[in-house]
Formats: structure tokens, C-alpha cells, sequence
């Protein structure tokens, strides 16, 4: 066990640091989608970019994308409804590895998978561990009520979410040069 293995503050600390970073990033890049907020393209440009990656219609795909970084980061933050925040961060986090990132390797300065990974990951792990006796969940008495199952079953859903999203892609079709 760790140095802190027994001790609930700094473990509900460490989880609320992470929890606040992860959880506004991810909410400040969906506003950039939706909203155009913080450099982002808004709804229009990015609905653009969703149908040049084989989502029709693109602005609708899009939105959806972008409610729900805004929402599950939200959720995150507050540490509010357990695993659904990271279910739904797992699940925008799966179609935008596959679609836009896994065709460039792992890395980040690469456009790589690297980012979604770390959300993903940090996520599922988020829904595991539970949100820290510093989460809105806590204050409202409703954290640890929730049957481990149940948390199994929202992270499943979210990956099968991510992946039915996926099945609803169509690629664009490729040109080749006639000579």
C-alpha cells in the first residue's frame, strides 16, 4: 500500500485535484466546439469538421459531441452522479481516439491518441476509485450508494456508446487519381 494508503482527506484531496483539472478542460473544449470559446471553431465550424470525418449531419453530431464533454466534465468537476460523468467523457473520449487521432500514433505533438487516452483512462479510474469525500455526491449524502455493479454498468455503457456512435460514421469516399 502507498504512503497514504489509510489516509481518506489526502486521498479525497488528490481525487479533487484531479477531478477540478481533468473535469473544466474538458467542459472548456467542449465550449469550444459548441460555443466557439477559447479559440474554438463554435458549432458551425465544427459541425463542418464532423462531416468532412463521415458524421452526417454534421452539426448535429457535433452538438452531441459537445454537450457532452461540457456535461461530463461538468459532473467531474463537481464530483455529482457518480460514474456518469466519466461514462460520458469515456464515450466522446473513444470517438475522437478512433476518428481523429489513432491514425497518428500515440503522441500528442503528433496528434496522436495521446489526450483521449489520458482522459479515457483517467476517467474510468475516476468512476472506480469514487469521487472523494470533497464531491457534491458526498455533501448530498448520495456517494457510496450506488452498487459497484451499477458503476460497472455506466462505464459499459459509455464504451458501447462510444463505439455505437462510431458505427453511425460514414466515411467519406476516397478519390484516387486516374493515370
Amino acid at each position: 500500500m502507498g504512503a497514504y494508503a489509510g489516509d481518506l482527506q489526502t486521498l479525497s484531496i488528490g481525487l479533487l485535484l484531479v477531478r477540478i483539472v481533468i473535469g473544466l478542460i474538458m467542459a472548456a473544449h467542449g465550449a469550444q466546439k459548441l460555443l466557439g470559446w477559447f479559440g474554438g471553431y463554435g458549432l458551425r465550424g465544427t459541425g463542418q469538421f464532423f462531416e468532412q470525418i463521415g458524421f452526417q449531419p454534421g452539426p448535429a453530431f457535433a452538438a452531441a459531441a459537445s454537450i457532452s464533454e461540457i456535461v461530463s466534465g461538468l459532473l467531474v468537476a463537481l464530483g455529482f452522479l457518480g460514474p456518469i460523468g466519466p461514462a460520458l467523457m469515456i464515450s466522446v473520449m473513444i470517438v475522437a481516439a478512433m476518428t481523429v487521432h489513432w491514425e497518428h500514433g500515440l503522441f500528442a505533438a503528433n496528434n496522436g491518441i495521446e489526450l483521449p487516452l489520458l482522459y479515457g483512462i483517467t476517467a474510468f479510474g475516476l468512476a472506480l476509485t469514487g469521487l472523494g469525500q470533497y464531491s457534491l455526491d458526498n455533501r448530498l449524502g448520495i456517494a457510496g450508494r450506488l452498487p459497484v455493479t451499477d458503476t460497472w454498468i455506466a462505464l459499459a455503457i459509455g464504451i458501447v456508446g462510444g463505439f455505437g456512435n462510431l458505427a453511425l460514421r460514414r466515411r467519406p469516399a476516397t478519390t484516387t487519381a486516374r493515370t
